[in-house]
């Protein structure tokens, strides 16, 4: 009987665990190993008086170059290259620059691009997991933050989706598909050249 036992204990050693990643260590395996991803999002902003739907896609090179481009209801093109912030709204035939790292604040895509843009405004917690997804919730240092707090779901370490909700009471929640994990991206991506005849107006003045 104890031969049997200790074969049995020794047969249940050699059995793969099963490993839960919490938020934290989801968020801290992007930082630390993702450079480069890109893929498609959905995103639904929500007041007390409206709900808007919008979708696109993205690209993002850590830790100064992005893309971020709605497509449907309307199209608008924001791109982040380094130093400049330009959002062309096709509609309004309009061209907005600003300077990049004044613009960013505390957007979706400063915080995905940049890894410590959470960790220097956000007191970082676990917030359980639900479905396969890790989640980590982020609440400000500051009391005047632009954001009351901040929810990022990762499935294998990988951002599903996120929920932010603003001081004015405004959520927005983005989920995010087909992602790939450090791509080959084009630098070229993340180039603004305005085209003729649009508008540009300069909010750096």
């Amino acid at each position: 009987m104890k031969i049997k036992s200790i074969a049995l204990i020794a047969s249940l050693a050699l059995l793969p665990l099963s490993v839960h990643a919490d938020g934290i260590s989801s968020l801290q395996h992007f930082n630390e190993n993702i450079k480069h991803f890109s893929g498609n999002f959905t995103q639904t902003v929500k007041n007390a008086k409206k709900t808007q739907k919008t979708s696109g896609s993205f690209a993002i090179a850590r830790p100064e170059h992005f893309r971020w481009i709605y497509e449907k209801p309307y199209q608008q093109t924001i791109i982040g290259d380094g130093k400049t912030l330009w959002l062309y709204d096709v509609d309004l035939a309009q061209v907005t620059k600003r300077n990049q790292k004044n613009a960013m604040g505390n957007s979706p895509a400063a915080i995905l691009s940049h890894k410590n843009a959470l960790s220097a405004h956000y007191t970082i917690q676990n917030d359980g997991e639900e479905n396969g997804i890790a989640y980590v919730v982020a609440e400000p240092k500051n009391k005047d933050s632009e954001y009351k707090h901040i929810r990022i779901g990762f499935r294998d370490n990988v951002p599903e989706n996120m929920h932010l909700q603003d001081s004015f009471g405004n959520t927005t929640d983005i989920s995010f598909s087909q992602v790939k994990i450090n791509p080959n991206l084009s630098g070229s991506l993340f180039q603004f050249k305005p085209p003729k005849g649009v508008d540009v107006l300069d909010a750096n003045q």
